[in-house]
Parts: C-alpha cells; sequence; structure tokens
C-alpha cells in the first residue's frame, strides 16, 4: 500500500498523531496538506492527537503557521490538553488529592497547561505540592537529560509528584533528535517518584478523541509514528493502526496488529 486513498474506503475517522506524521517541528512533510483536503473531501474525519505538553488552541495556531488550517481537521486533543482539564475539574482521583502548590519545569511556550488556573507557582521544588514536567527549557536545552537530575533529585528527596504532561521520550526535529519530557518521568519513576502521566499509550485519552471525532471505534483508525505510543496506545483502546515511516521509529519492524505501513501521510 502506497498512500491513504485505499485506507479512506474503509474507515470514516482518522485520529492522527503531528510530530513525525504531519511535520517535522518545523514544516509539514511533502503530501500531507494534500492527503488532508482529500480526507476531507471525501467526507472522512480528522482529529489529531498529540503528546505535546500544551492546549489544543496554542496547538492550532502552530499548525497555522506550517499551512495547516483548521478547515482541514475536525478537532485537536492533546496530553497538554488533558492535563489541564484534569487539573481544572479534580474530578479524577490522581488528580483529586493534588495541593495548588506548582513547580513547572519545561519552556514558557508550555505555561498555557495551567497558567489560568487557580494554582500557586513556587520557585522551589521542594515547597511544591507537584511538580509538572512538560520537558526540557530552552535556556539548559534539549540534549542532555542529565542536566535537569539536580531538581529531580530535589523533588525526590520532598516526595513530591510529577505530573509528566508528554509521555514521548524522544521527537526528531528537523532531522535531530531532542528529549522530551517522558524521558525525564521515566528517570524519576526509576528512582521511586510518583508519576502521573497522560497522553499516548495510555487508553484514557482516546475517549475524549473519539467523542471529538464522532465515529465508532470500529470505523476509526489510528495514524503515528511511534510505536510505543500511536500504535502501542491505539491497540490499548481497540482502534486499528496505521504505522507511517516518515518519523521516529522508521528503522524498526512492523508489530502485530498494524492493518497498514506507509512511507507517510500521503494519498
Amino acid at each position: 500500500m502506497s498512500g491513504f486513498r485505499e485506507l479512506a474506503e474503509k474507515y470514516d475517522g482518522f485520529i492522527v498523531d503531528l510530530w513525525g506524521v504531519v511535520h517535522d517541528g518545523i514544516k509539514t512533510y511533502p503530501g500531507v496538506v494534500d492527503c488532508l483536503a482529500r480526507l476531507k473531501g471525501a467526507g472522512k474525519r480528522v482529529v489529531f492527537l498529540s503528546n505535546a505538553p500544551r492546549r489544543a488552541a496554542a496547538i492550532g495556531r502552530a499548525l497555522g503557521y506550517m499551512g495547516v488550517g483548521s478547515e482541514l481537521y475536525d478537532g485537536i486533543m492533546s496530553s497538554g490538553e488533558a492535563v489541564f482539564l484534569a487539573l481544572r475539574d479534580r474530578d479524577e482521583a490522581e488528580f483529586a488529592g493534588l495541593g495548588r502548590k506548582i513547580f513547572h519545569l519545561g519552556p514558557a511556550r508550555d505555561r498555557d497547561v495551567f497558567d489560568t488556573l487557580d494554582l500557586i507557582e513556587v520557585e522551589d521544588v521542594a515547597e511544591a505540592d507537584f511538580l509538572l514536567n512538560t520537558g526540557p527549557d530552552d535556556y539548559l536545552g534539549p540534549d542532555d537529560p542529565t542536566i535537569y537530575e539536580p531538581v529531580l533529585n530535589k523533588a525526590l528527596a520532598a516526595g513530591v509528584v510529577m505530573i509528566c504532561a508528554n509521555p514521548d521520550l524522544e521527537v526528531v526535529r528537523d532531522g535531530k533528535r531532542i528529549i522530551c519530557a517522558g524521558i525525564l518521568a521515566q528517570w524519576f519513576a526509576e528512582r521511586g517518584g510518583r508519576v502521573i502521566l497522560r497522553g499516548k499509550p495510555d487508553a484514557a485519552i482516546y475517549g475524549p478523541t473519539l467523542k471529538l471525532l464522532g465515529t465508532s471505534k470500529e470505523r476509526t483508525l489510528a495514524v503515528g509514528d511511534s510505536l510505543r505510543t500511536d500504535i502501542a496506545g491505539a491497540s490499548a483502546a481497540g482502534i486499528d493502526a496505521c504505522w507511517v515511516l516518515s518519523g521516529i521509529d522508521s528503522a524498526h519492524l512492523a508489530p502485530e496488529g498494524v492493518v497498514a505501513v506507509l512511507p507517510g501521510l500521503v494519498w
């Protein structure tokens, strides 16, 4: 199979990953905008599901700058949006007992996950009720996770809970691999820290995504480049998966349960 034409006939809705499928962090991949336009022209529904640690509206603006207009899709769900809703509503057991003092580990662009909420930001992680991990910041950089060990060790010693708003370990940005919040959460958990994750591969995030999409699970296809998050998450949620080779795991072999393997999001 070389493109989405055949898949479009079999499914009504598509849950599409962003980084590694639609874009590389800088620009869209060749053929993506055309494929999305053809899917919409065929009456198909498309919702983007991303492990990005920021709100859906911010992701939509970024997509617009890359030439992916809102007319090409029907909605956006992200791990950042899921964390925002959980912190706002406090109707999930893991979030209900958290306090209001927050320490943010991450770049300023991810502050929309919490900055409109009734929270108290602290500068010392040891004074926080929880650490919100949205990934490496813009000052220390996205290359070396050991740089973040001092603050993580301090959080461990104080028994601070970590909320991870991006389970990805790494992504490819314009051809270069960079670390994500997930690798810091992995380090923290391996040393006994408590981590609350939101995003793929957790099957729970597919519930609100399917509501946005408006199609049945049986007539929905998830499209992603990461075996660990996109493909495993779709499998956990009982949704068919298509693996594209434009992103992080292109050197691996396709696992069982993948209904199609494509070079990218092309028609």
